[in-house]
């Protein structure tokens, strides 16, 4: 039985990457810190820039037609955002130059962060 267990152990060790066999011992502390340096990289600079075109208080939804979003390496383009908070709908109107943010949340492109550029 003592053979077995011990082939059984070398085959399970044999199917995990590489990586994670030699490294598990590492220092994994960095990791933390880069979670907190992409959230403190959330700045004024970081925010894209866009025009409200609709907003629909009832769905919870903007529509904003917007230049690249680094953070979602996504092209400049006009689409419908959820909000994560219904009374950032409140501060815009159609037509408003905005500067935002927009980010997963639960599955979903949402505006986290929205300030108006006048």
């Amino acid at each position: 039985m003592k053979i077995k267990s011990q082939f059984a152990a070398l085959v399970i060790a044999a199917a995990l990457p590489f990586p994670l066999i030699a490294g598990a011992a590492e220092d994994h502390s960095a990791h933390s810190n880069m979670r907190s340096e992409a959230k403190a990289g959330n700045s004024a600079q970081d925010l894209a820039s866009g025009e409200v075109k609709k907003v629909d208080k009832e769905a919870g939804k903007i529509t904003i037609k917007h230049g690249p979003l680094a953070n979602l390496d996504m092209p400049g383009m006009t689409m419908v955002f959820r909000v994560k908070d219904a009374s950032m709908l409140d501060q815009v109107k159609a037509g408003d130059q905005i500067k935002f943010m927009a980010e997963k949340v639960d599955g979903a492109l949402a505006v986290t962060k929205l300030e108006s550029s006048k």
